[in-house]
């Protein structure tokens, strides 16, 4: 396939008969072929077989202009020499349930009227609407109607609403967790309100420092530590928010993704009237897709739907439709169970190889989501470690990029995107990396936001 001998749609031969034909079990064809859809280099398919698929384009290095004016904000391709992105929160783009999508779509197309196809609510389509409050009740625990949901285009442009209704009535402050989302930090502040760090230790944010409007945080699965905030400090920050009439901002960007413990409840749930709600497809279907939900309270919805009007008149009709079509069909919620224990697999091989190859490093923020911390011991640069990484071909996160305050060393690894066998080897790189004598041990401070 890298040669190109086999081109896309190329039927592979059945596994019984490749395997008569080698002479091999049936068992190594079946793990082969598999491997290979794990890549996303072919896709099986009922009645079709297993067929080669495209692999995705290589995007061509942006220009030095380009480059220049992303400093560690727009997401851009890794520099050239990366064999191994680990970027957090890039998720298996190479999962995408394009056939569950198209048959969806089908139908949908099928069944579209003309009406469906214009200036719709700028809330979203009313079947989005309805599917997603269902979906989100009963696998989150959250309390809303069809009307309470907006349709945005993902969590970051939640964020940018709420800045937006926060800022015009006044409430410029707005505290956000540290270390936590450099995204969230820089999209507040964008919409001119200003964002205020608070420590997040083993428990979660620290309750007892807010002084600010609003927060925001990731309470169920923090980002990047993974901690998950303690049942003592989910009822001290309800308490907060009810006494001042202020606001909290939840991000369940990756509820969608547990593996060692039971989903944690959503704290809007709890309190429908202080908690916004935001959350999107980005970690579960593709980020391309912009597709995501805002639940707010209601006293701040008239606000926010006009914010939305006001943006784009709405998000794209057909594919809130198609989404709407595979939550009710069931088939959305197979994909999950689907890409979990595919992720499971890619976590636990990542953990497995770091242990061996990074023995002295504290592996943290195993039990959801689509990446882990390490933790490196002694007084090092985080940032020195990674640009080690980088010249190794491994890219990685330092934790210092995501903190405001100073802080013990770590790194940030994403899982999602590689076959266990190539996290194998990134985790035998970075250690390689790692463990050379030359690289810096003075503390570097992160970079400015």
């Amino acid at each position: 396939m890298a040669s190109g001998r086999l081109t896309t749609g190329t039927r592979l031969p059945p596994t019984r008969l490749l395997a008569a034909e080698l002479q091999v079990s049936r068992g190594v064809v079946v793990d082969a072929y598999q491997r290979l859809i794990d890549e996303g280099l072919a896709a099986a398919r009922t009645g079709a077989g297993t067929t080669i698929i495209a692999r995705p384009a290589v995007r061509d290095a942006p220009s030095d202009r380009r480059r220049s004016l992303g400093t560690l904000r727009l997401p851009l391709p890794p520099a050239d020499g990366i064999d191994f992105d680990l970027s957090p929160g890039v998720p298996d783009l190479s999962a995408f349930p394009r056939t569950a999508w198209l048959r969806a779509e089908r139908a949908v197309l099928d069944e579209v009227t003309a009406a469906d196809l214009g200036y719709g609510d700028p809330g979203g389509t009313p079947g989005l609407r309805a599917e997603l409050a269902a979906w989100l009740g009963r696998t989150r625990g959250v309390r809303a109607e069809p009307d309470d949901v907006i349709v945005v285009g993902g969590v970051a442009q939640a964020l940018a609403l709420l800045a937006q209704t926060l800022h015009a009535a006044g409430r410029s402050r707005v505290a956000v967790e540290d270390p936590g989302s450099r995204g969230a930090r820089d999209q507040l502040a964008h919409w001119g309100v200003r964002p205020e760090p608070v420590r997040v230790d083993a428990e979660g944010l620290v309750v007892g420092e807010l002084t600010q409007d609003a927060a925001v945080l990731t309470p169920a699965h923090q980002y990047p530590t993974g901690v998950v905030l303690g049942p003592a400090r989910r009822r001290a920050l309800l308490a907060w928010a009810a006494a001042g009439d202020r606001l909290v901002i939840e991000d369940d960007y990756d509820a969608e993704h547990r593996y060692d413990r039971a989903p944690v409840a959503a704290l809007q749930g709890s309190a429908p009237d202080q908690v916004a709600y935001a959350g999107s497809v980005s970690k579960s279907l593709a980020p391309g897709m912009r597709l995501g939900w805002l639940i707010a309270p209601r006293r701040m919805q008239a606000e926010l739907l006009t914010a939305k009007h006001d943006s784009d008149l709405g998000n794209p009709a057909l594919p809130q439709l198609v989404l709407a079509r595979l939550l009710a069909t069931g088939d959305y919620e197979r994909h999950l169970r689907t890409v979990r224990a595919r992720q499971r697999r890619r976590r636990d091989a990542l953990i497995e190889a770091l242990h061996r190859h990074l023995p002295g490093a504290e592996v943290t923020g195993v039990a959801a989501g689509l990446h882990l911390l390490i933790m490196m011991p002694g007084d090092v640069s985080d940032v020195a470690l990674s640009e080690a990484a980088a010249r190794d071909g491994v890219l990685v996160h330092p934790l210092s990029w995501h903190r405001h305050e100073t802080g013990p060393p770590g790194l940030i690894l994403g899982y999602a995107a590689h076959p266990p066998d190539r996290l194998t080897e990134a985790a035998r790189r970075l250690g390689e990396a790692l463990s050379r004598p030359a690289r810096s041990r003075s503390r570097s401070a992160a970079p400015s936001s």
